[in-house]
């Protein structure tokens, strides 16, 4: 990609030993979308971030991702290595078009076949964690005692693939009363009582959801995989610029320390076709790595 040695070059003098210490993913979706693999891969380094999350959103096109065949796996695996950006983290946010636990049986068949090929997929690209969906129910129908306990069955049932494969997933507080909260849903989590069943926080639905923030993760405490660092406002959860929202950074960064969690952090953002992507993440991971210097995170 055009002056993309230059752009390393810099950003890599703007990275000191703290913040080498500090392990940074890119939500895919940050970038423009008609970027192939290896100029994504290679403007997440250049922005100085050490993973990115791959995206399997509701989109038939992300969905299809999941039906790859072998070549194709072997080719992104492979431009991975060359890149040295590795794909750690999945962001399956296909389950909330298909939820597990719907109460309309093709929905919910589809969404398991969605989560079972997810984990394969995962498998097969060396992806450590899946993020999955709190969302019980499609958009528009009610949460039921029912719905909630086939999204336990069912999330029992793919954990049981995921543990055979090394697999974690890892269940999102989301913007829906069903899994707005920690608390609601760590349950699951308790009762499945796996290292391969986890919490996959995000900070800036939290605070959206109106939560208290500390508190929801001291109580998670030993039981989160990874972190969604986003600012949002009250009930707007997506394309909240860092700095413009209502998220208190140095605070939740703080507790996090408390809680000892040290695991792997994404900037999940949206791309916007009438801007510099590229500034913008690589300007929002130099915002929030200050935000967590001044927490004394690390």
């Amino acid at each position: 990609m055009k002056n993309l040695t230059e752009k390393l070059k810099k950003v890599g003098k703007e990275i000191n030993n703290y913040y080498k210490s500090i392990s940074l993913g890119l939500y895919e979706k940050a970038l423009l979308d008609n970027l192939d693999w290896k100029d994504r891969l290679l403007l997440a380094k250049a922005a100085g971030y050490n993973f990115m999350e791959i995206s399997i959103d509701e989109t038939d096109e992300r969905l299809e991702r999941l039906k790859w065949d072998k070549i194709k796996i072997k080719k992104l695996r492979d431009i991975v290595y060359e890149t040295e950006i590795p794909l750690i983290t999945m962001c399956l946010s296909g389950n909330r078009r298909f939820p597990i636990g719907s109460s309309f049986k093709d929905i919910q068949k589809k969404g398991m076949e969605i989560l079972i090929d997810a984990i394969y997929f995962a498998h097969h690209l060396g992806i450590r964690i899946i993020q999955v969906a709190g969302y019980d129910e499609i958009a528009g129908e009610p949460s039921t005692k029912k719905s909630q306990e086939t999204y336990g069955k069912n999330l029992k049932i793919a954990l049981k693939v995921a543990s055979s494969l090394g697999v974690m997933l890892a269940i999102e507080n989301v913007d829906v009363e069903f899994g707005d909260s920690l608390d609601k849903i760590i349950k699951y989590v308790k009762e499945n009582d796996s290292p391969w069943l986890q919490l996959y926080p995000d900070m800036g639905n939290l605070v959206a959801m109106d939560k208290d923030v500390l508190a929801q993760f001291k109580l998670a405490k030993s039981r989160i995989a990874a972190i969604h660092i986003k600012d949002t406002k009250k009930n707007v959860v997506r394309r909240v610029p860092y700095g413009e929202g209502i998220v208190d950074f140095v605070s939740v960064f703080k507790q996090l320390k408390k809680i000892s969690f040290y695991g792997p952090m994404v900037l999940e953002m949206w791309f916007d076709k009438d801007k510099d992507n590229f500034e913008i993440v690589k300007n929002a991971r130099l915002w929030v790595l200050e935000k967590i210097k001044e927490a004394e995170y690390f």
